[in-house]
């Protein structure tokens, strides 16, 4: 699967535009690369795709297509959009805090804000990326994980180019924090994103797995993906791979203490009570793919679909009923203002929905 594009045409010209133009006048056309070309403005960046919402102090944070991130301080009334340095689609969001948050998306790309998501600058990306894989594993190449068995496949990521996203982002705090995405693609800093240290040799994932989520649920971290694959970090700093009863993906983790739920394609969906030890299948009646998750200030779980599917559970995940939706949106993320409020987004911008 390819995730890279090109913009093609003079300055800000839409592709229909420059091809005239080199009809007429012969001239070579443009290119530029998206990773070094700003998103561009638009007044239906609020309407169109976006692939995650967060709640950061009292203001929403969502990013979406073509680099686009909007936010709002009337919950969810009226959207802005920010000047963002790269035109790659956003993937998801994340803010430890009230001002500091990170972005991540196609190309590798990286993003950062420390002021509650006005401002952006790019931390890191593809080619970034495949640099620092190659300087880590070279210079540890002997090291007790066995990293030099790595080496291949750091040849290919460069080899290809930054083409492979990064899918999700999660901080401990301001300072610590893992993004993971496409191949297998994990890294970790403990600086703010001022260095960022892969961790291939840190996961059991021999086959380079997508891993498309990264969430806390009570004390322990994990991480899930394609094939069915779930790791847990265990005290030595190393996520182990836990057994799950299906072969499908993942797309996301969430739970509560006591109550470990992770989501995926088909509307599948099954709960531990155990930390992953063992797994209970959970009926949902939805035969999309379950893309997003949030918990609820009381502790009821959400859970929404490619369908426009809102589950909520007040047992702990061990039972889901379908909240009625005024207006269903295929949904690829969702959020809360308030035990009462949900924001659900996705292809066409945000939408609120009363949990009522």
């Amino acid at each position: 699967m390819k995730y890279r594009r090109w913009q093609i045409g003079a300055a800000s010209g839409a592709l229909l535009v420059s091809v005239v133009v080199y009809a007429i006048s012969s001239a070579e056309p443009v290119y530029k690369d998206i990773l070094d070309t700003p998103a561009q403005m638009s007044k239906l960046a609020p309407v169109t795709l976006l692939n995650s919402v967060v709640l950061a102090g009292k203001r929403l944070i969502a990013v979406g297509h073509r680099g686009h991130i909007v936010y709002s301080d009337d919950q969810g009334t009226t959207w802005t959009q920010t000047v963002v340095p790269v035109g790659s689609d956003l993937v998801s969001v994340y803010f430890p805090s009230e001002k500091n948050g990170w972005a991540v998306g196609h190309d590798g790309v990286v993003l950062q804000t420390t002021d509650g998501g006005i401002n952006w600058t790019k931390q890191l990306d593809g080619r970034g990326a495949a640099e620092l894989l190659s300087k880590y594993y070279s210079s540890n190449s002997s090291n007790e994980f066995g990293a030099s068995s790595l080496q291949e496949d750091i040849k290919r990521y460069k080899e290809q180019g930054p083409d492979k996203p990064f899918l999700d982002v999660w901080f401990q705090n301001d300072t610590t924090g893992y993004i993971v995405g496409a191949f297998g693609l994990i890294f970790r800093t403990s600086d703010a994103g001022k260095s960022w240290t892969p961790l291939f040799d840190r996961i059991d994932n021999p086959r380079r797995y997508h891993l498309y989520a990264i969430k806390p649920v009570g004390s322990d971290l994990y991480i899930c993906g394609e094939q069915g694959s779930v790791f847990k970090l265990d005290a030595a700093g190393y996520f182990k791979e836990i057994k799950t009863p299906y072969t499908g993906t993942y797309f996301g983790v969430t739970g509560t203490p006591g109550a470990l739920i992770v989501y995926g394609m088909r509307g599948k969906v099954f709960r531990s009570s155990d930390n992953g030890s063992s797994w209970k299948s959970v009926e949902t009646g939805v035969p999309a793919g379950i893309t997003g998750s949030t918990i609820l200030e009381d502790g009821r779980i959400v859970l929404v679909s490619q369908i426009g599917n809102v589950l909520i559970s007040d047992d702990n995940g061990v039972t889901f009923k379908h909240l009625k939706v005024e207006k269903t949106l295929a949904a690829a993320d969702v959020t809360s203002i308030n035990k009462d409020t949900l924001v659900v987004v996705g292809f066409r911008g945000a939408n609120i929905v009363p949990t009522k």
